[in-house]
């Protein structure tokens, strides 16, 4: 398992962000914009070949309520799936206000194994390879402290996505 590791900090400052969803690629077909969190969207689009992200950051999850593949996007024009990694043209929820970075508001450990233990690497900053820091497959748990962490799939921010917030995560199942 190859990861990369991004981040944003838990910001309180207040954005209006907006996000619109195309069910078909560059931005045609039947669309629904989104101004809040939302936890089902299947009612609303059959599928989703293509996004613009008006302002904000967003995650976006390929199943209701947050399940299944994350994505996460800011600012910019997807006319296609392939665009933000997308293993299909399925995304039924998404959650607003992910905050962008600002440093001195993050920091995470990681540990080599499960339930926090063995050894450990501490860090306030992005890596595009985790690899060149810390062994990856060494990487069972972690504890974020403070700020919002994205861990990717393979090197410079590729492939699968997991949004990690404050807290411990025991394993990788976690």
């Amino acid at each position: 398992m190859y990861l990369s590791v991004s981040l944003s900090s838990s910001s309180s400052a207040t954005l209006v962000s907006r996000i619109i969803f195309y069910e078909d690629r560059d931005f045609q077909g039947r669309s629904y914009a989104v101004t809040a969190d939302q936890p089902d969207m299947h009612a609303h689009l059959n599928r989703c070949n293509s996004i613009q992200v008006e302002s904000g950051c967003w995650m976006i999850y390929e199943r209701p309520h947050y399940i299944g593949h994350q994505y996460f996007l800011k600012k910019g024009e997807y006319p296609n799936y392939q665009q933000w990694m997308g293993f299909n043209d399925s995304v039924k929820s998404c959650l607003a206000h992910i905050p962008l970075c600002r440093w001195r508001q993050r920091r995470i450990r990681v540990y080599e194994r499960n339930d926090v233990g063995g050894r450990m690497t501490e860090s306030f900053c992005d890596y595009p390879s985790l690899c060149d820091e810390f062994h990856p497959r060494d990487i069972q748990s972690c504890h974020v402290f403070e700020g919002n962490w994205i861990f990717c799939g393979w090197p410079n921010y590729r492939a699968w996505q997991y949004l990690l917030r404050a807290r411990e995560y025991w394993g990788v199942t976690d």
